[in-house]
């Protein structure tokens, strides 16, 4: 386009040129002089001045066509962007398709079957839910409830049962836990995050920390686990990737001397966030609760005034071994919430509804995709809503 208006401007000052010189020719024709005093007369000063106006006139059009062009580009780009790119509730929709597929589609299979709500449709919506991996206690409960409220609202059509059975998991959620946000409020604030070896701790911490520094937080990352082979070196990445400090020992050293370290630079550096890293294989729960006590201890002397969270970090594919998981990490250690990564490849999405009506433990973030944004805070009203719609 610009291209055409540039053709368009030097079209115009051709043809205003030629008009100059059509009309002192006409008047050569009309006035008693010579050829040489009509060139003369023509190629003066002040011809070329009018040119020079004319081509400068268009020049400075040509320009205003292409910031004009160019700012409406601008302007459009960024739409363009927002429009690519999928919100929160549309992730987590799409995460949790084999969920959905696996929960809600055979909910609506089973409901479609019968003619009437009786006992065997009980059963199979049993069958449904545990093998969804709610679990065996969870499901009871829930079949308990519905089979009240269905009493209690005198519902005949099996078709109902559906946003029956939704809203009694959402209330089941929504009961077993007073909240799902990760508090990091007042700052500053420090995040021990555990679990065993293979779950996603390390890119959980690169997550979150990405998410704190995009809402302009000072963020550290403490290299607390000091065993794994290359776990620092992965971490390290991570905290490139994400903006953050990283503080570190050599492989094999204390994880409490290493918390302890990133505790002062914590200080010194005022940050915001301090998120510590820690061991995945130790040997028996002894061991475990040995070490994790031992950084505790650290965190209370050192950093009593910080606002602290415990997340444990549990793999949503493993199903029921993430809840037994939950269940050794709790005795040892006071969790006060649940990271939950690859929801988005596992149909064990039902393991989120066991965790909180279970065991008690808020999920506070959900991975619903490998992208360094696909960490998402935990909402059990939208999570519900993405498991049946």
């Amino acid at each position: 386009m610009i291209n055409w208006f540039k053709n368009l401007g030097k079209k115009n000052q051709d043809e205003k040129a030629e008009e100059y010189i059509d009309d002192s020719l006409v008047e050569k024709d009309q006035l008693p002089i010579s050829e040489e005093e009509i060139n003369q007369d023509i190629l003066n000063d002040e011809a070329f001045e009018q040119l020079e106006d004319i081509i400068e006139q268009e020049e400075q059009t040509d320009e205003a066509i292409e910031e004009l062009i160019e700012e409406i580009i601008l302007e459009e780009e960024p739409e363009e962007e927002i429009l690519k790119q999928p919100g929160f509730f549309q992730k987590l929709k799409v995460g949790l398709t084999k969920t959905r597929d696996d929960i809600s589609n055979k909910i609506d299979g089973v409901l479609n079957s019968y003619k009437k709500i009786d006992e065997e449709l009980f059963e199979d919506l049993e069958e449904v839910l545990i093998t969804a991996d709610v679990g065996v206690n969870t499901t009871m409960e829930l079949i308990d409830r519905l089979r009240e409220r269905i009493k209690y609202e005198k519902t005949k059509d099996p078709t109902e049962v559906r946003e029956l059975l939704k809203d009694e998991i959402r209330k089941l959620m929504k009961e077993s836990v007073s909240e799902n946000q990760l508090n990091i409020e007042p700052s500053p604030a420090v995040i021990l995050v555990v679990g065993v070896n293979g779950v996603g701790k390390t890119t959980t911490i690169g997550k979150l920390s990405y998410n704190f520094k995009n809402k302009g937080k000072k963020v550290i990352i403490a290299a607390g686990d000091t065993f794994r082979a290359a776990a620092i070196e992965q971490l390290k990445e991570w905290s490139d990737r994400s903006g953050a400090d990283f503080i570190a020992h050599i492989e094999g050293a204390d994880p409490a001397a290493v918390v302890f370290d990133a505790i002062q630079a914590a200080k010194a550096r005022k940050s915001d966030v301090l998120i510590c890293d820690t061991a995945g294989r130790l040997h028996n729960k002894s061991n475990l609760m040995n070490e994790l006590n031992k950084i505790f201890r650290i965190i209370e002397r050192e950093y009593g005034e910080a606002t602290k969270e415990v997340i444990l970090v549990l793999d949503a594919t493993t199903g029921q071994n993430a809840i037994n998981q939950a269940k050794v990490f709790k005795e040892v250690a006071n969790i006060t919430g649940v990271a939950l990564t690859k929801l988005d490849g596992t149909a064990k999405g039902g393991v989120v509804i066991a965790l909180q009506a279970e065991l008690q433990l808020p999920i506070k973030l959900i991975g619903v995709g490998e992208g360094i944004e696909d960490l998402q805070s935990f909402n059990s009203d939208d999570f519900v809503e993405a498991i049946f719609n």
